[in-house]
């Protein structure tokens, strides 16, 4: 019989050097057999850890949704920047093509690919012996991603077999839908369901529920025939509310700097310095560095829409007021040079006023698109960014949080017609952080509301 060694490349694991005590001329290791390796559980962590590191650009996805939608805008400015061959207008006015970049990118197999790897490598290694705690995290990072397909796409193929090289078929976006859930309810209840420091940016017990309820609130749009899910969704919500995560009292320290210790986060990307979250770059103008007192290059990309920005109270903490260095969401008003104490001139001689209203109104195209000046647009401001930042931020990044299956819940209630008592509450243990006033609290709730 032939034996089949296998082998794990050292890119995903350390350096091994066996260095004997008197043989100064031993052979030093770049790869080991992989029926050698997994005997601790260091050695399992290491070997999934990239499925892990693979979650810093589940935003990515998100970023594309919210350009699509009404909440964000990369405007094309007085002189061409943010143009980019017009892949920005795409998104906006939902005219997708193959050649869109953005589109391109986000059709990503990759981390889809590297799960079906690590499975095999673990599912093939007589080391590994109890596999099922390993083999499940893996399977829900791969739901995820696919989650994120069939959201995006619908239709895409269903790829699990690393070693089968052939051309996959494409399959329905109803038989994308039943797989994941089908590898959701496989693993829900083997998966570890701990919420400890050391599950603190892996998929859990609470991440797998929390996915589950996406999946069945979205059942009506992405597999019709099986009917709406509004009580498997409440269901898949009570599950995560047992488990001991709880509101954080101020909303904003869901995205301070050092957030590690957040207990509203049910799933996030672990952010640092060398690989982190870059909406520092894609929102801020090049001379808002200089009135926020931090160092980074900035790319004067991501706006927000003014309607989404004005669908905020005037009263809400998340909105914040029209002032800089103010506590809310939304970057508004003139940006102050510190060393003069004037608001900072643009490139082509104007005050740096971050408004609301957009207007483009500079090389008008037949269908409206146009360009608007450099300093329009709120700009993303939720994320602390830290006095003297040089580098992408560290902040750690929510997938998932326990406010959204708040709301999830309260929305199933709504659209199945049951306990508003229950839906109102939920809405309210939210609008509590966000008012100092009781009587911006609601008294019922509608969809509208939610």
């Amino acid at each position: 019989m032939k034996k089949f060694i296998k082998y794990i490349a050292y890119i995903l694991l350390p350096v091994l050097f066996i260095i004997g005590c008197t043989d100064l001329d031993e052979t030093v290791y770049t790869q080991m057999p992989i029926d050698k390796y997994g005997q601790t559980t260091t050695e399992i962590n290491s070997l999934i850890a990239p499925i892990y590191t693979g979650l810093r650009s589940a935003n990515n996805p998100s970023y594309i949704a919210e350009l699509s939608s009404d909440m964000a805008i990369v405007l094309t400015y007085k002189g061409g920047d943010g143009w980019d061959g017009g892949i920005y207008k795409e998104l906006r006015y939902g005219t997708w093509t193959p050649q869109n970049s953005i589109i391109e990118d986000l059709y990503d197999f990759s981390p889809i690919s590297r799960c079906n790897q690590i499975l095999y490598m673990i599912e093939t290694s007589p080391a590994i012996i109890d596999k099922a705690p390993y083999t499940s995290q893996v399977r829900a990072v791969r739901a995820f991603w696919y989650y994120q397909l069939v959201d995006l796409y619908g239709n895409v193929p269903i790829v699990t077999d690393f070693t089968d090289l052939s051309k996959p078929a494409t399959k329905t976006r109803k038989e994308v839908y039943e797989f994941i859930m089908s590898e959701l309810n496989a693993i829900k209840d083997v998966i570890r369901s701990d919420v400890s420091t050391s599950s603190y940016g892996k998929f859990t017990k609470g991440a797998v529920y929390t996915l589950l309820a996406k999946m069945y609130l979205n059942a009506m749009v992405w597999n019709p025939t099986g009917g709406a899910k509004w009580q498997e969704c409440i269901d898949a919500c009570n599950v995560v509310l047992g488990l001991p995560y709880s509101l954080e009292p101020v909303w904003k320290d869901n995205f301070i700097t050092y957030n590690e210790k957040c207990k509203e986060t049910i799933l996030t990307a672990v952010n640092s310095p060398s690989k982190g979250n870059n909406i520092v770059r894609k929102t801020l103008h090049y001379l808002d560095p200089i009135a926020l007192g931090i160092k980074r290059s900035t790319w004067n990309e991501i706006s927000a829409m003014p309607d989404y920005v004005r669908q905020f109270d005037l009263d809400d903490k998340r909105r914040g007021g029209d002032e800089v260095h103010t506590t809310g969401s939304f970057l508004i008003g003139p940006m102050i040079n510190p060393a003069t104490g004037n608001v900072l001139i643009t490139a082509h001689g104007r005050p740096l006023i971050h408004t609301i209203d957009i207007t483009m109104k500079y090389n008008i195209d037949a269908d409206g698109w146009g360009q608007a000046e450099q300093e329009e647009g709120a700009r993303c401001y939720k994320w602390e960014f830290i006095n003297g930042l040089s580098t992408d931020l560290e902040n750690d990044c929510a997938i998932f949080r326990l406010a959204d299956v708040y709301l999830m819940k309260a929305e199933a209630l709504v659209r199945m017609g049951g306990d508003n008592v229950e839906a109102t509450r939920l809405v309210n243990e939210i609008r509590k952080r966000a008012f100092t006033d009781p009587a911006k609290l609601k008294t019922s709730v509608t969809l509208d509301d939610i």
